[in-house]
Formats: structure tokens, sequence, C-alpha cells
């Protein structure tokens, strides 16, 4: 028995001696001068903090800013004997060896502070391996550093660089940002139940995140307050009350959790300008972001999923989002692709191209997916602006008429395309103007052909599309896919009648002492003359005042001079919508990562339309209004017969109303000229300007709901 005895003893000699041999050991001598990473922060355009970004989010806080009580919760929960040991606490040895045998791996450590501190600030060189002799191994070399740094430094520089270093859950490392993202204020401000329930995280950062799973946080918690308690760094009194006490986390805004996906952007755009500085300078970022309406976009478009899963507008026979989490599903997430029906929202102020919201996806934690920049998804009819732009352009008027008819055309493989209304559907000639509104795919198709496929295509560059869009005719009707954030910016082109912005996100760079290191300037690209963009505009407000997004836009409550256009891919696998007002465009997808249908009936003006109404409103209510768009005085206006497109006279003036032209463009012969045998008179027709009722707060116009 001795023999084996001295055998052990000799065998953990050896290894003890060996680990460390031919500098397999990092050398503690960077501690001198070690500064873990800081990250840097973002600000939003009114200066309020927003996030920090950094590949570890970490505010640096010195002992003398941390309370006794931070202290004391870390030392009691991590390593209680930590003041009388010197790196490695002998007395848990045995017990933790013996289980760790009979387990056959490192189920349970005996790591000290000292030695977490080591394997945290010298993660390549000290492995997490928990089995095998490589565990044993990494233990070792944990042991060794951990009795060099105690020989070199004191207790209090041990504790202060550990409570910096540490992992504390949520992305965030370090006390300090720690106590800002879980409840909103500063270390130094901790009490008694907010110190222990940050000390309950580091045992699993996932498993006792207080936002994730806050019964498992409190339970955890009371039980460090216990602990506190018996080893006499609390009073009884003091320990009932910080037991009682709720867990009260700051909201999103005040933690730095609001806009994960607007934030991930921009640290992906500063990265590939400063590289790692950005994670290790703590520069500061000010931002394009209005917090308030990123919070009312985030509200509006997670309330609207909620309603499509909950039946408001029809059977939903889909995973909802309740149901994944319920089920378990989110702790195996990849972090891409998710099963439940997501979401995309993008905010802009059309007049320098500032991003003012942004929601990549419902749980930046389940999925890092940006679906509002990374996504690639048909935009269906919300690419039709940019063919009626082109026609506009090409000196085409919105009273020339159309043939809503069939069409039936060859494809490569020997098919054949025979697109299709909505409605399923043929109404015979009609102008492009109720062509757009009424959203009528065979108008698009025969309008695009007529200008010719590469001319469509150029167009939408000239609007910031830059992902492919091949020479086919359906790319009328939206089949080519976009990036959503270029689709939504590409609207600013009509908000500000002509000229486009293109979406940015970063206003300056600073340096910690407020010195500029990089100022982004807004880029504008002038896309069409003022008299085509307001023509443009004048016709896609009918889209809200009597087209496809009446029922969810106008006739829903939101009245301010606003113009857009719904979609809706033909396998109603994407629903969409974007509008603008003078001053800020918004745009709204909804569908499934893996695309398919989402429901019956499901269209851009029912799914989607109601989350940009919820948004603007909400908006609205905290900014001014902005005055609709002047007319150019280059714009003339006749009286046009609804059904021929030719100018009214007596015989047509039931039919009249009144239309917009740039000189040279309007019709110079009346309806009495042309007779349409068997076309019936346009259902929607508006009556001469005259006698027309102007929509209005009190008097919107009567059209069916949906289209």
């Amino acid at each position: 028995m001795t023999a084996v005895g001295a055998f052990g003893l000799g065998s953990a000699l050896a290894a003890w001696n060996l680990v460390c041999r031919g500098s397999r050991c990092p050398s503690i001598d960077v501690l001198e001068r070690y500064q873990p990473r800081q990250t840097s922060r973002l600000y939003a355009v009114d200066g309020r903090f927003v996030a920090e970004l950094g590949l570890e989010r970490r505010t640096l806080a010195t002992l003398e800013d941390i309370p006794q009580v931070v202290e004391d919760a870390f030392v009691v929960t991590e390593d209680k004997r930590f003041y009388r040991h010197r790196g490695i606490d002998w007395l848990r040895v045995p017990g933790a060896t013996i289980r760790n045998v009979m387990a056959g791996a490192f189920e349970e450590g005996f790591s000290t502070i000292t030695m977490q501190l080591a394997r945290n600030v010298f993660p390549t060189q000290i492995t997490r391996e928990r089995r095998g002799l490589t565990a044993l191994e990494r233990k070792l070399k944990e042991m060794r550093v951990a009795r060099n740094i105690e020989r070199r430094y004191s207790k209090d520089r041990i504790l202060e660089l550990y409570l910096n270093q540490i992992n504390l859950g949520s992305g965030a490392h370090g006390v300090e940002t720690a106590s800002q993202r879980y409840f909103g204020k500063s270390v130094r401000n901790l009490n008694l139940a907010e110190a222990a329930t940050l000390a309950a995280i580091p045992k699993g950062p996932s498993r006792y995140n207080p936002r994730r799973y806050p019964d498992r946080a409190v339970q955890r918690r009371n039980t460090i307050i216990e602990l506190m308690r018996r080893a006499d760094r609390v009073g009884d009194a003091d320990a009932s009350l910080g037991k009682a006490y709720p867990l009260a986390l700051a909201r999103r805004v005040e933690s730095g959790e609001i806009a994960p996906y607007f934030a991930e952007w921009v640290r992906a755009t500063l990265h590939e300008r400063f590289g790692d500085r950005l994670y290790q300078q703590g520069l500061k970022v000010y931002t394009t972001l209005d917090l308030d309406m990123q919070t009312a976009a985030e509200r509006a478009l997670e309330s609207q999923l909620r309603a499509i899963e909950g039946g408001r507008f029809g059977a939903f026979r889909h995973r909802t989002y309740e149901q994944y989490v319920a089920r378990g599903e989110r702790e195996q997430s990849s972090g891409q692709e998710s099963p439940y029906l997501q979401g995309a929202f993008v905010a802009i102020d059309p007049r320098d191209g500032a991003v003012r919201a942004m929601v990549g996806g419902r749980d930046f934690d389940d999925s890092q997916f940006n679906r509002a920049t990374q996504a690639m998804r048909q935009p269906g009819s919300t690419f039709k602006p940019f063919v009626y732009a082109a026609a506009i352009r090409s000196g085409r008027s919105p009273a020339m008429l159309i043939d809503d008819a069939p069409i039936s055309l060859p494809q490569l493989d020997g098919t054949e395309w025979t697109p299709e209304n909505y409605d399923l559907k043929f109404l015979g000639p009609m102008t492009m103007r109720r062509g757009l509104y009424d959203s009528r795919n065979l108008i698009a198709i025969r309008l695009g052909m007529e200008l010719g496929e590469h001319t469509v295509s150029e167009m939408a560059r000239q609007f910031g599309i830059t992902t492919p869009i091949p020479p086919y005719p359906s790319i009328h009707i939206g089949s080519a896919e976009v990036h959503p954030v270029e689709l939504i910016g590409a609207y600013s082109t009509f908000a500000n009648l002509g000229t486009r912005t293109v979406p940015n996100a970063i206003l300056r760079v600073e340096d910690p002492d407020g010195n500029v290191l990089w100022t982004k300037e807004a880029v504008a690209v002038p896309v069409l003359a003022t008299p085509e963009a307001w023509i443009m505009v004048n016709m896609l407000k009918d889209v809200v005042l009597r087209g496809t997004a009446f029922s969810r836009v106008w006739n829903s409550g939101f009245r301010v001079p606003s113009a857009g256009k719904t979609g809706t891919t033909n396998d109603g696998a994407d629903v969409w919508y974007v509008g603008f007002t003078a001053d800020l465009v918004a745009g709204v997808w909804v569908g499934f990562d893996k695309p398919k249908k989402i429901m019956v009936d499901a269209q851009g003006g029912r799914l989607a339309a109601p989350a940009y109404t919820d948004f603007m409103i909400e908006v609205y209510r905290r900014k001014p209004e902005p005055p609709d768009w002047p007319r150019p005085s280059m714009v003339i206006t006749r009286s046009v017969d609804s059904v021929s497109g030719l100018l009214a006279t007596a015989q047509c003036a039931d039919r009249a109303y009144l239309e917009y032209f740039i000189p040279g463009t309007e019709p110079t012969r009346t309806c009495r000229d042309v007779i349409f045998p068997g076309m019936s008179p346009n259902p929607f027709q508006r009556p001469p300007e005259a006698q027309r009722p102007v929509p209005s707060r009190r008097n919107p116009p009567r059209i069916p709901d949906e289209w």
C-alpha cells in the first residue's frame, strides 16, 4: 500500500514538474500590462446609450468602484477560502478528485478564483477540455499558473482582474457590463439581491440568465444570500429582505439590449474599417438610430406577428414562436434559420438615408441572421413602382391604357408561363394609374415588356437594387430577389421627389478622448426628375386612398399624407408593405426563413401593412406631421375619361377625373374619338374633380376592404 502511495505521489510530482516544460504554460508577465478588451459603445441620434460592440462586451471597473457586497457575493459563491489559500484550495481537491474519477471526467471542479482567472486570461493555452489526459493536463496548467499569479500579485489585484473578466451571460463580461445589462445601472449602485443575482450566473451563464430563466435565477440568488448569511457577510434581517426583493430587471432600452440587429450591422460595418481596434480601444460610435422609433417598430412588428399566429387573419397552421419556446427548441437553435414566422422592419429618414429603426428578426439570441440586411426575398408587387417609374420617365402618362388580359409566354424549358392576377380575374383595358393602385399583375407585365426587361432592370439599379435581376418578364411583378433594406431605401427616391439616399447607420466615430476618427457622409443619387417623381408619388398615394392599402392604412387611422405599395408573392410566402411620408420611409416584410405559404389569403395589405400603420401612428403622435408634396409648376392637369384615358368631354363627364401630366405627354384626342366595344364602365371611376369629395379624416373614400 505504501509503495502504491509512493508511486502515486511520485507520478503526481512528475506531472506537476513536466506539465509546463518548454514554455508550455503561459507566462504571467503579461498581467503586468494586461488590459482586458474594452468594447466600443453605440449611442443613438439623441446621445442615449444603445449597445456595446465587441467580441466580449466589457466595461472596466476598479476595485474601488465595486462595492463590498458584490465582492463578498462572488467570493462566498466561487471560492470561500480565497483569502486563505495561495491559488489552490487543497481542501477541495480530494473530494472533487474522487467524484471526477468515478465520473470519468472533470464533472466537478475545485477551481479557485485564481484558477478561473488563469483559464479566462489564457484561453488558447489552457483549454476547457473535460475528459481524458488533456483534461488532466489542463487542470494541472491551471494550478501551476494560479500559483505563479498568487506569488506575484495581491489578492485585491487578482479579484479585480477576475471581476472584470468573468463571463456573466448575454455577451456581458465583467460585473460593470453585466450590471448595466441586467439592472440598467453601474455596479457601484447594486444592492444585496442584485449582487447575488450576478454571482449566481457563473455556475451556468445560460442556465441562470435572469432574463431567460427568472425563476432559476431567483432560486440560486437566494441560495447565495443564504451562503453569505452563514458566512457572516450579511445579517439575518438583510438576508431576509434580499430574498424577498423582486427581480427588477432593467428595460431593454436601459440595459443596452435594444436594436441588436442594428448594432450587429453597425459592428460589421465598422470592423471592415477599424479591425480589432473596435474591440480593444473603447471607441464611441454615434449612430442614426432613434430609440423611440426603434421600440415602436419592434412593438408593431411583434404585435402583428403574434396576431397572425393567433388566428386574427385566418387559420394559421404552422408552429408559432410561443410553441417553439415552450418546447425548448430555442436552446438547440443553430443561430441562423428559425422555423417560426419571421419579420423585418426598417425605417429611414429619406432626406439623408439615416436608418431610424431596424428589426432583423424576432429573437436575436435565437437567430442572429438579419433579415433586413442579409435576407434575399422576392419583393412581389413592391417592385412594380420601378416599372412604372421607367414608364413615366420614358414619356408615358398615368392615363395611358394597358390591357389587363391573359398572356402566355414560352419559357426556356419549353413550358408556358401564364401569369394571373391575385383575384384570378381580367378586367380589360385600364389606365396605368389604376393598374398600379389596384396592383394588376398583367398591367405591370405588359408595361414592363413594352419597356424591355433591360430598361426595367437598369431602372431598379438606379433605385439602389444591387441583387441580380435576370432579363425575364417575371421580374416586372417582383420575381427577382432583393435585400429588404435596399428595397425600402429605394423608396426614398419617391419621398425626396427624385433623389435616392443610401441607407446608413453611422454619424461619426470618436476615440475615448472625444477625437473624431471618422465621419460618415450621406450619399444622395439623382434618379428621377422632380415632375416624374411627383407623378409617381401621386399614383402611389392612390394605393393608400383607394387601392390595396386603403383598408389597413388610411381606413385604419393613419391620415398623414403618405403613399406606398403592397406586395405579395404568388405562393403567399412573402408579404410586404413599403410606405412613406415626406420625412419617413418604412417597410415591413413577413414570411418564413424557408419560404412557404404563410396562410390562405396571404396579402401584403392584410398581413404586413398593419404593422406599418401602428408604427406610423405612434411615431407621428410624437413628431410633427410633414406637409403633402407640393405639385411642381411644370406638372399640368387635364380632365380625363377613366375608361378611355383620353380627354373628357360632355359625353363621358360621368367617368371623368383630374389627371396629371408632364407637358407633351397629355392626350390630344377626346373620349368621343374612340369607342371600345363591350367595355363596361370603370367600377372605380372618379367623378370630375370639382364634384369629387377629397378623402380626409372625416370623409374617407368608400372602397372594399381588400384587393
